[in-house]
């Protein structure tokens, strides 16, 4: 007697789920494979002020004065949830825009209800 496995991702049942999936939960889980390949922890899975490495897409990039020093934050995505990256006293970095692939490592904290992670480590990936 043979038990079902997971379902399969290839093939034709994983083309048609493929294409009745709405566009955004299909990038979700393509951002979500890619970090995985690198070794990160899932965004969704961080907490509890401790150190992380996570990794994915840039979506935004904002310049905001915090307590009249020059801070750059980016939010980064990676199909699970987002971690703001905070650099301190910077007003711009070299590669980090939107839409760039990031491998970032550092203590995630909670602020204002979102995750922050102040002053990380970085590594610009190479685009999909």
């Amino acid at each position: 007697m043979t038990t079902a496995g997971p379902p399969r991702r290839g093939g034709l049942r994983g083309f048609l789920s493929r294409l009745a999936s709405p566009q955004t939960e299909i990038e979700a889980q393509e951002l979500q494979a890619e970090a995985e390949q690198t070794g990160a922890t899932p965004i969704a899975s961080c907490g509890g002020r401790r150190r992380f490495c996570v990794a994915g897409t840039l979506r935004t990039v904002t310049l905001r004065p915090r307590g009249g020093a020059p801070a750059l934050e980016a939010e980064l995505y990676d199909g699970s949830d987002v971690v703001d990256l905070v650099w301190l006293g910077r007003r711009k970095i070299a590669g980090i825009e939107p839409g760039r692939i990031v491998k970032a490592e550092g203590l995630v904290s909670m602020q204002d209800g979102r995750k922050v992670m102040f002053n990380p480590r970085y590594e610009l990936r190479p685009g999909s």
